[in-house]
């Protein structure tokens, strides 16, 4: 898979998950896709060094998806605190 597929594959994921959430912005917008473009190439990189798939193989863009949403999610649950109510 061609490194800059993998790129826009992070950078689609990145805009499709921040503009689905309520309240976003501009710079939050720039952040998703960077983070969801660090996920893919991470991902692949890694997938690839450890020979679970080939650079052409379609394994490849799957796990592209996983990685960027992964990254995403992550960062997600750990600087994202949100509207949540702390009730004792």
């Amino acid at each position: 898979m061609n490194l800059l597929i993998t790129i826009l594959i992070g950078f689609a994921i990145g805009t499709m998950v921040e503009l689905l959430l309520p309240g976003h912005q501009s710079m939050e917008l720039i952040l998703a896709m960077l983070l969801g473009a660090a996920g893919a190439l991470s991902t692949r990189y890694l997938g690839e060094k450890l020979g679970w798939y080939g650079p052409e193989e379609p394994a490849g863009f799957l796990a592209a998806l996983l990685g960027a949403v992964f990254v995403l999610i992550a960062y997600g649950g750990v600087f994202r605190r949100g509207h949540r109510s702390h009730r004792s």
